[in-house]
């Protein structure tokens, strides 16, 4: 027994060490804009999902929650840069950040550009009016109206296939930078509707209900948001994926989902 002893230990020793070495070998893999942080591009100005609160001034929302926990499980910091739309999946090329999260849809078009993670979220359009109009009741309704839209996202997408797919007369295709100014438009009467993630059109609803009301259409089918990552960094996304994995399963996924968005 004296001698098997020492034996079983050297054992355990090598098999730390391979365990660690395999670890570090993975670490190495996977490409960090900064080492032992996960940095996270958004557009911080898209509630539920991702906004700054105005009481702590720190960034909040969803897709915060949902990142700080894949951190974590990565055993990494997060740390979120705020970034323009437009411009968000040229930062992550350019390698200012490791992934997106921005309540981004996974599309064939963005796919060309970027890996996405397992889909993390179903969403769909719809179309966001002043309450005290009656006259738009679908999307057929937008026809002579002029439309508030996102630029670059699947809500100005989803306006153009409008006119180009079914033939809708719309008026004026309005493009804003942000999702808030498309509120304010048709807020204002700048714009007579608003074609915007159906959760953030009923938040919008929920704080303001004098002023707007939601219409949903079928000729706007469901959407998956997805993490994206960029197309060189394989072992991130592979990690990613797993974390996503691990946090749909034992429930924390439904504790944040709970959290945003109620039962």
């Amino acid at each position: 027994m004296k001698k098997i002893v020492p034996i079983l230990l050297i054992l355990a020793a090598v098999l730390v060490l391979g365990c660690a070495q395999q670890q570090a070998q993975e670490e190495q893999k996977i490409k960090l804009v900064e080492k032992g942080v996960l940095t996270v591009g958004s557009d911080i100005a898209y509630p539920p999902f991702e906004y700054t609160d105005e009481k702590t001034g720190k960034y909040t929302g969803f897709d915060i929650d949902l990142m700080t926990e894949i951190a974590k499980r990565l055993g990494l910091e997060v740390k979120f840069v705020n970034t323009a739309w437009d411009g968000i999946i040229p930062g992550l090329q350019a390698h200012k950040y490791d992934v997106i999260c921005s309540a981004m849809t996974i599309t064939e078009e963005r796919k060309k550009q970027v890996d996405f993670s397992d889909p993390y979220f179903e969403a769909k359009q719809v179309i966001l009016t002043r309450a005290d109009d009656k006259s738009i009741n679908s999307a057929q309704d937008l026809a002579g109206k002029v439309v508030a839209v996102q630029q670059g996202t699947t809500g100005d997408f989803a306006a153009q296939r409008l006119i180009d797919e079914k033939g809708i007369k719309i008026v004026e295709i309005k493009r804003f930078e942000g999702t808030p100014e498309a509120l304010m438009a048709v807020q204002k009467g700048d714009a007579d509707a608003a074609i915007i993630d159906n959760f953030v059109a009923y938040l919008a609803v929920k704080e303001n209900p004098k002023v707007y009301r939601v219409v949903e259409d079928p000729a706007f089918p469901p959407e998956y948001y997805g993490i994206a990552v960029n197309k060189d960094n394989p072992e991130l996304l592979k990690a990613i994926n797993q974390a996503l994995k691990e946090i749909k399963e034992d429930g924390t996924y439904d504790k944040i989902y709970k959290k945003w968005f109620g039962e």
